[in-house]
């Protein structure tokens, strides 16, 4: 076997010896190989979505089955090679919330464990986004989910009005919470007649900041509603007014010290009034779910009583869950406006009244933007915290 001399030092090699790959600077480069985009639904309906945002991408969806197990077991197949690539994961929410996580986690748990090099979730709406604050003995769920979508292997979110911003705390990774205001905005141009006679209403003093981003940008007037149609029932007792704490020495015959804590009244919201004057006008109700049409309908009949003369509902997330469609159908509202983040076909077919808004331009967007590594903001521009 031949000597051969590299600068200074000598190396034995073989003339029959394969050529050499270089593991330092000249890495593999298959982590930038490109995307995939895959939908987590079993259910057809809900890939309406994913089809519309991965036509405007220009790309195939991704190949995988997921379905249910007799024994309702979630089971996901993806059906090509995923090593090195950015997955983006699109899961809308259907009626079952719960099986809908579960395809969600079995599916990022099964790129995790195929080598995916990120898997991004797009999850337009997100489910228990209401449970975000304690309540009594209750549990936060939304922070226990961003843990689990960790924990399964997503390493981003993408998103559509949180019902909470504070909400994105809540992850180890980042969030981008998108906005659906300007298409909202525009439909109320471009669909609402005499559109400038109107006046933006905010269904309850927390609704009041994202009403009022909504009238200035649209120059109208805006409307609060306080209070409530039916009482809320107090409390049930839970101990709450047993006698504190005392030293055996100190106690009297009746087993305490006598010392009170001063007591809180209790909150009572009174009936429904409205700050602001809707006489002769368009009312267009703005919030981020409807879900319990039952405010939503005893909101209409108060601005109804006031003098509004046309009632529109405009809202990001349309769960529409129960009987909302007939309640809409027989209430007093013109109008349901909601986009396409949750599958609502079925309620639409049942009440003509339900209009859909597409938001898919500008999850493709995004999508695009996060594997390319640009920059959000355009997503943003002028678009306030409020909205």
């Amino acid at each position: 076997m031949p000597i051969r001399h590299f600068g200074g030092h000598r190396s034995l090699v073989s003339r029959s010896q394969p050529l050499k790959f270089s593991y330092g600077s000249e890495k593999m480069n298959a982590s930038k190989g490109g995307y995939r985009v895959f939908s987590a639904n079993s259910s057809a309906a809900c890939t309406e979505l994913a089809k519309k945002i991965t036509e405007r991408l220009g790309v195939e969806l991704g190949k995988s089955l997921v379905y249910q197990e007799p024994n309702r077991e979630t089971r996901v197949d993806v059906r090509e090679s995923v090593r090195g690539q950015d997955i983006f994961i699109i899961q809308t929410i259907p009626k079952d919330v719960n099986t809908a996580i579960m395809e969600l986690l079995v599916m990022a748990y099964a790129l995790k464990t195929s080598c995916a090099n990120n898997i991004i979730g797009v999850i337009p709406y997100f489910p228990y986004s209401k449970q975000c604050k304690m309540r009594k003995r209750g549990s936060v769920v939304c922070k226990l989910l961003a843990s689990m979508l960790a924990k399964a292997g997503l390493t981003h979110i993408i998103t559509m009005d949180l019902h909470q911003k504070e909400i994105q705390g809540f992850f180890s990774f980042p969030v981008d919470n998108l906005r659906a205001s300007p298409f909202l905005i525009q439909y109320i141009q471009e669909e609402v007649a005499d559109y400038r006679n109107a006046v933006i209403v905010a269904k309850s003093p927390s609704a009041a900041k994202r009403a009022q981003s909504y009238a200035e940008r649209l120059r109208l007037g805006l409307a609060v509603m306080h209070g409530e149609a039916h009482h809320s029932e107090l409390d049930m007792v839970d101990g709450r007014n047993s006698p504190p704490f005392s030293p055996p020495s100190n106690r009297t015959t009746t087993g305490h010290t006598g010392l009170e804590l001063p007591l809180m009244m209790a909150k009572e919201k009174p009936p429904i009034t409205v700050v602001g004057d809707v006489g002769g006008r368009i009312a267009i109700i703005v919030d981020d779910i409807i879900d319990d049409l039952e405010d939503f309908v005893a909101a209409a009949e108060i601005l109804k009583e006031r003098g509004a003369y046309k009632i529109y509902i405009m809202a990001t997330h349309g769960l529409l869950s129960g009987d909302a469609p007939r309640l809409i159908e027989e209430s007093a509202i013109d109008e349901v406006v909601v986009t396409n983040t949750v599958p609502h076909e079925g309620q639409k077919l049942q009440c003509p009244k339900i209009k859909t808004v597409d938001v898919s331009m500008v999850l493709a967007e995004a999508i695009r933007r996060t594997h390319n590594g640009e920059s959000m903001a355009y997503l943003f521009r002028n678009i306030a915290v409020d909205d």
